[in-house]
């Protein structure tokens, strides 16, 4: 049997394959049928680029409903399929490509010259709003094309992770992996072919790409398919989907949009939140104006979905629910020990949803696991009496911003290495909007006229939007404990009402 995933997601396309799979405001219906065949197009023109069975191809590209048949044509040509954020920068990109060696870089129309520079040994297409060469090759190949025949263990993706090193980690995905988390996700979240889902993510991450895109394939369901997330946009659309996922940050923002309410989600059975904490404010209070509570689950880029509140039965704020079913989770001690409920440990986890290690990093793959097949997520968190997952910090400095993760490490790196900087601190502020916010401290040298403007402008040169330091605050030094390690918690308090 073919273990390939799109090979899955095929026996679940609906029997009248004219059903239309997007709905695209202000654009086209693209039906089940023409999603395949453009699929099979794109895999032939891989092909002819060069492409083999196991072969990365890296995506950098903006939503479009013609990357998302760029995922199945890689899946199908038994490709790894690696996606970018688009805030990407130079540093970063050269990074990824260096690593892992796409043979097919799948860049935006204007940016070839520039990424054909940082990976000469790789082929740059283009692919964009209005096409691109990836689809001028596509456009004269068949509309058919076999699938390759796919072992459970082989990869079907590769996800950069951000690490405390300030070097990210290529989390190797395989089509159990997704399959499996895929089809619990199904089940437990009750979608059918009848569902709508308002698919307002970007689809360069797990939750906008995996959770959401697979729950509609594996469904025959339909998705409203949005190039972004506009509160007045989506509380407009609300009334013809019965399906949503999103980060808090959707939710803080439909609040507080006017015209969103009860009779936007007349025809809602579903809201999901995930990649950051939802805060317990913002559950109740929009519990209270639509009369959905919110569903708030657990995942990770190298585990998919690990735990969530249940789709019939309480829905716990501040909690991520259960562990979903096929999935263990334990709460351990420093030593190891199982921890008892609600006392706060370190989460790991062990299934066929989790990861099978980090791209070309064996000994950093071994660190991360136990002996009895545990990873460990870096998570802190306790069970509640109800056996009920809460997620109370995280081990390491992670970021979590309007659902992107962002490591301290990488961000403090890149301000060091501006003239005239002592050393940095990176940090994350709550933000009623975002979840944290990103402050950096930063000592200066005499004599070096820094500015906050100054070191944020040579940041967004350098890394992605998302990472760049919303305020930059001068320090003589930074507070540090009685071994010298920099006690983020003191800055936390200091700028955290700023």
């Amino acid at each position: 049997m073919n273990a390939n995933l799109y090979a899955l997601f095929e026996t679940h396309f609906p029997d009248a394959p004219e059903q239309p799979a997007l709905l695209i405001p202000g654009g086209p219906v693209v039906r089940y049928d023409e999603l395949a065949a453009e699929s099979a197009r794109m895999a032939h023109a891989l092909v002819l680029a060069g492409c083999r069975p196991g072969d990365r191809v890296a995506v950098q590209a903006d939503k479009h409903w013609q990357v998302l048949a760029l995922y199945l044509a890689c899946l199908r040509a038994g490709l790894v399929y690696l996606p970018l954020n688009t805030g990407y920068q130079k540093s970063e990109l050269a990074h990824f490509f260096g690593d892992a060696e796409p043979r097919v870089i799948v860049c935006r129309p204007g940016a070839a010259e520039a990424i054909a520079a940082l990976a000469p040994g790789a082929a740059v297409l283009t692919l964009g709003d209005s096409g691109g060469s990836l689809a001028e090759l596509a456009r004269v190949q068949p509309a058919a094309f076999a699938t390759v025949a796919r072992a459970p263990g082989d990869l079907a993706a590769l996800l950069y992770t951000s690490g405390t090193t300030g070097r990210s980690k290529g989390a190797m995905l395989t089509h159990r992996n997704l399959a499996s988390n895929a089809l619990t996700l199904v089940e437990e979240w009750g979608f059918t072919r009848s569902d709508v889902l308002l698919h307002a993510l970007p689809i360069y991450h797990v939750h906008g790409l995996f959770v959401a895109v697979h729950c509609a394939l594996l469904s025959g369901s339909r998705m409203l398919w949005l190039s972004k997330f506009d509160a007045a946009e989506v509380a407009h659309l609300l009334p013809r989907a019965t399906a949503m996922m999103g980060v808090p940050t959707f939710y803080t923002r439909l609040l507080s949009e006017p015209s969103f309410g009860r009779d936007s989600c007349r025809n809602m059975r579903l809201f999901v939140s995930g990649s950051a904490p939802l805060l317990g404010e913002t559950f109740e209070t929009f519990h209270e104006r639509t009369g959905h509570p919110i569903l708030e689950r657990y995942g990770m880029t190298e585990t998919g979905m690990n735990a969530s509140n249940p789709l019939a039965g309480p829905r716990l704020a501040g909690t991520v629910g259960p562990p979903l079913p096929g999935v263990s989770i334990r709460i351990v001690d420093e030593d190891g020990a199982l921890c008892a409920s609600e006392t706060v440990g370190a989460i790991e986890v062990k299934g066929h949803n989790v990861f099978a290690g980090y791209w070309r990093m064996p000994e950093k793959t071994r660190e991360e696991f136990t002996a009895d097949g545990y990873f460990r997520t870096g998570d802190m968190g306790a069970f509640t009496p109800e056996h009920y997952l809460r997620i109370v910090g995280r081990a390491k400095d992670l970021i979590i911003s309007g659902g992107l993760n962002i490591y301290p490490k990488e961000i403090e790196e890149h301000i060091d290495a501006i003239d005239g900087v002592v050393e940095s601190a990176v940090i994350g502020i709550p933000d009623p909007d975002f979840g944290e916010a990103v402050v950096a401290a930063v000592v200066g040298a005499p004599g070096h006229a820094l500015t906050e403007a100054g070191i944020i402008a040579t940041l967004k040169a350098d890394i992605a939007k998302f990472k760049v330091p919303r305020r930059v605050h001068f320090v003589a030094d930074l507070p540090r404990n009685a071994m010298g390690k920099v006690q983020k918690n003191l800055l936390r308090t200091r700028y955290g009402s700023a």
